[in-house]
């Protein structure tokens, strides 16, 4: 009896590798799991994530206008701002990009398996059994101890590499780094480690858009550091400023930004550079259905909204699981459907949201919807959600396919 069971187990599980036929023949779904930074059809999708190429490239010349003489680095950690590593790596590539900033040696590889020929940047501290990886590729990575850089030299001399390193500085930030004080007498016992090739120095601001008393302070802290150890060392690369620095700090030690939220077009603080930035990401979903629900139904879970007249109810195929966050609940959320602005109902759901289209003639199920983008932008939804712009779209998820597209190409029609 349990043999014949496991018979049948194994012949349903057959059968539900095989998709039917017909829908085999007519239909080609969107690879689960990893992005598909190939695809630009996005006629079946219930939401999808645009992402404009060219706006990303041309935000990278606005940076370049304001400093001519610096260097980049993209970020592209936590799916590059939501945009997906792989989709953007491969546009920036050749945009003479220094290095691909990452947060973890597994988007280090990700970005290296694209064919880029531009080297990741290890943004943070690595583990231990991590490092060995890290030379063996010959990505770039943070110091922040003695102790790190021996066991870095130990293991190139175990390869027989050179392992690149930029020697971080705790200005103020408390998160890695070694403390401006501990740095006397650093770069004699880094010459006594012949495999290392000390490649850079930084430090990170940790309040550069709300503290500018504080933040010149560890500007002043830096620039006392890298003086310092300039004394002994020469340093290729110097870099402080991430987004909220960019336009509004000058620190003349430096020849190299990093650039993430900047890049994704916005920046945290006020310039005149800011009006240049273009929008880079466009979030949209479709309507799956519309009814009209009568007086005093409730909408979504809880019915934390109640309807006070016959109301015109369009379901969005989107919802938190897709990175349209819980926290717009409640909050007069609006989507952007047939040219005019619809408020969100009740509870943002896993995978559905309700809008109020009473005002609108004509909504059918299949029309598109702009959840976030040029006439939703992500200032609007941090601000109603209480949170920060990289929150609102790193938050985007895996089962979100993104589309990328130039410019000319962009608008949401499939």
């Amino acid at each position: 009896m349990l043999s014949n069971f496991h018979g049948k187990k194994h012949e349903f599980q057959r059968r539900a590798k095989r998709p039917p036929a017909h829908i085999a023949k007519k239909v080609a779904f969107p690879a689960c799991g990893a992005y598909d930074t190939r695809m630009t059809d996005s006629s079946l999708y219930r939401a999808w994530a645009e992402i404009d190429t060219d706006a990303m490239k041309h935000n990278l010349r606005v940076v370049q206008k304001a400093l001519p003489n610096h260097r980049r680095m993209a970020i592209v950690k936590a799916e590059a701002y939501g945009h997906g590593l792989e989709g953007v790596v491969r546009a920036l590539d050749d945009e003479d990009i220094s290095f691909f900033g990452v947060a973890t040696i597994a988007e280090a590889q990700r970005v290296q398996d694209t064919g880029a020929h531009t080297c990741p940047f290890i943004l943070g501290p690595c583990f231990p059994e991590e490092r060995e990886a890290i030379v063996q590729n010959g990505w770039r990575a943070a110091l922040s101890s003695p102790e790190e850089a021996e066991h870095f030299n130990s293991l190139g001399e175990l390869y027989g590499k050179k392992v690149h390193l930029h020697i971080s500085i705790d200005t103020g930030m408390g998160r890695a780094g070694l403390l401006p004080h501990s740095i006397h007498g650093l770069a004699d016992k880094l010459k006594q480690l012949p495999n290392l090739h000390i490649e850079g120095i930084y430090s990170h601001l940790s309040a550069a858009s709300e503290d500018i008393s504080f933040t010149h302070r560890q500007i002043a802290a830096f620039e006392q550091a890298v003086g310092e150890l300039s004394q002994d060392i020469t340093f290729e690369y110097r870099h402080l400023c991430s987004s909220s620095g960019v336009f509004n700090y000058r620190v003349p030690c430096t020849n190299m930004v990093r650039l993430g939220r900047i890049l994704y077009g916005y920046s945290p603080m006020p310039s005149p550079f800011n009006k240049e930035l273009r929008n880079t990401l466009t979030l949209f979903s479709r309507v799956t259905l519309v009814r009209t629900l009568p007086d005093n139904h409730g909408v979504s879970y809880n019915h934390t909204y109640i309807t006070t007249a016959p109301t015109r109810v369009a379901t969005i195929g989107i919802g938190f699981g897709d990175g349209y966050l819980h926290y717009l609940s409640n909050t007069g959320a609006r989507v952007y459907l047939n040219n005019s602005y619809c408020p969100v109902l009740g509870r943002v759901t896993m995978d559905q949201v309700m809008v109020d289209v009473t005002h609108l003639e004509n909504v059918n199920p299949g029309d598109v919807a702009e959840m976030m983008g040029p006439n939703v932008p992500w200032q609007e939804l941090t601000a109603r959600a209480h949170t920060i712009p990289s929150n609102v779209i790193t938050s985007i998820s895996a089962r979100v396919p993104r589309v990328y597209r130039p410019s000319g190409q962009a608008g949401g029609t499939p």
